[in-house]
């Protein structure tokens, strides 16, 4: 505990009162120009508990080496340089805030033009939410671009880019336990994201970053998130935006709203990617026949050499059966355990990793060459298979259902799990040709 030095109080090193009294006395000094971002910016501030809740109103010209780096479905990321840095505490001698990270990196969300102002606090909104709940990145405060008079979200610059990216450049020195804490991680992102009673709606691998994918990951781009309850008579909320192989049946074909179940099914899909290093679907068109056939079952094809532990948690997730879909609660309770089963090298975790780590290193060995630094994915993507955020308006798709063999599949995978214990050895071969 820490003893403030204004009024005496104890504290964890973050005066609320006094802060909050600091901030309420600048008012007067700053605007956004909308009265309603004013709010957003003035509530976080006299409600942050620590520092690292605090968002503030950063003019445009305390950036600098501003450059476009990403586009998405609904907006440009630009990286840029900020000059100040972050609040940090409030200096009592010199009665300002003391910053620190000068000209430390960050990444301004630019939204386009067509996108609703409302769209744009409602994800302001959520990320500071999840943000305060530490499920996503760092969100330092709002600016404007003076040509056009965008509304831009300041964030934490993500070194180690998005899944989707490092993946590609790295899979091939990850092995399965780091995969398996990589799915954990996630599951505990979003059980506490789901926690807050927020659907993200819009989760692919292009929406998980981090600035050390060896240490930690985040989720970003609430844009189409939702509190679950609110507009429920918005006659766009039949809309479905997003990226086609990561959307579960029931949305698509319009059978069922968007559900924290729906949330689940996008986190198999990623968990699959996880897993093999690929993209779903990578060389077909994403288009309507596409969508058509995940309705009728089709998923993408886990290797027969993954553990089959993992490869039961991808199927359920991934259940045309919504309410079969584990939560997260339920995912993250059961992949720690898988981790902290990997302590015991007589676990069948560790007895499936170890089958499935030799086959990797079998099929490494044919090669002519070895080397110790990152070899790149080698794939082709079709030019309509699009990874981006779209309108997927189909009409007329079929009911959501499950493969012939998928029910069957998962049933002999929950009994072979189901009966295992500590220092089991049996290995069940089951065909898994259909998936």
């Amino acid at each position: 505990m820490a003893i403030c030095k204004e009024c005496n109080q104890e504290n964890y090193g973050w005066c609320k009162p006094c802060n909050s009294k600091h901030f309420q006395n600048d008012f007067n000094n700053w605007t956004s120009g909308n009265d309603k971002i004013d709010k957003l910016i003035q509530d976080a501030q006299l409600n942050a508990d620590y520092y690292w809740r605090v968002i503030e109103w950063i003019p445009y010209d305390r950036f600098k080496d501003i450059k476009q780096i990403g586009k998405g479905g609904f907006g440009t990321i630009h990286y840029a340089r900020w000059i100040d840095g972050e609040i940090e505490k409030w200096d009592i001698e010199n009665q300002h805030w003391k910053r620190y990270r000068e000209y430390c990196e960050v990444a301004l969300k630019k939204f386009d033009n067509f996108v609703n102002f409302n769209d744009v606090l409602n994800e302001m909104k959520i990320h500071l939410k999840t943000y305060i709940g530490s499920s996503s990145i760092t969100f330092y405060g709002v600016t404007q671009d003076p040509e056009t008079n965008s509304y831009m979200m300041v964030l934490d610059y993500a070194n180690d880019g998005n899944l989707r990216e490092y993946l590609k450049i790295n899979f091939n020195n990850i092995n399965w336990k780091k995969k398996l804490d990589n799915l954990y991680r996630l599951s505990l992102r979003l059980m506490d994201i789901h926690k807050l009673d927020i659907v993200h709606q819009d989760f692919h691998p292009g929406n998980i970053l981090s600035y050390d994918f060896n240490a930690d990951l985040q989720i970003s781009d609430f844009g189409l998130s939702k509190l679950i309850g609110t507009n429920p008579n918005n006659p766009e909320k039949k809309n479905i935006f997003g990226v086609l192989p990561y959307i579960a049946p029931e949305v698509l074909s319009g059978d069922e709203e968007y559900t924290k179940a729906a949330d689940v099914y996008s986190y198999g899909i990623i968990a699959y990617e996880i897993i093999t290093g690929f993209p779903p679907y990578p060389d077909i068109p994403h288009d309507k026949d596409l969508a058509m056939k995940v309705c009728n079952g089709l998923r993408p094809k886990i290797p027969f050499h993954t553990p089959k532990l993992i490869t039961r948690t991808i199927m359920r997730c991934w259940d045309a059966r919504v309410t079969n879909r584990p939560t997260f609660n339920e995912l993250s309770d059961e992949l720690r355990k898988y981790r902290n089963d990997c302590l015991s090298k007589d676990s069948e975790i560790v007895i499936q990793i170890k089958k499935a780590e030799e086959f990797s290193a079998n099929q490494k060995s044919t090669n002519t060459t070895t080397t110790t630094t990152p070899t790149p994915l080698n794939y082709q993507t079709h030019p309509q298979a699009i990874y981006t955020s779209r309108l997927l308006n189909y009409s007329n798709l079929p009911k959501p259902k499950n493969e012939e063999n998928f029910e069957r599949e998962l049933e002999e995978l929950t009994k072979f799990t189901s009966g295992l214990s500590i220092g089991d050895s049996g290995i069940v071969d089951l065909d898994m040709s259909n998936f």
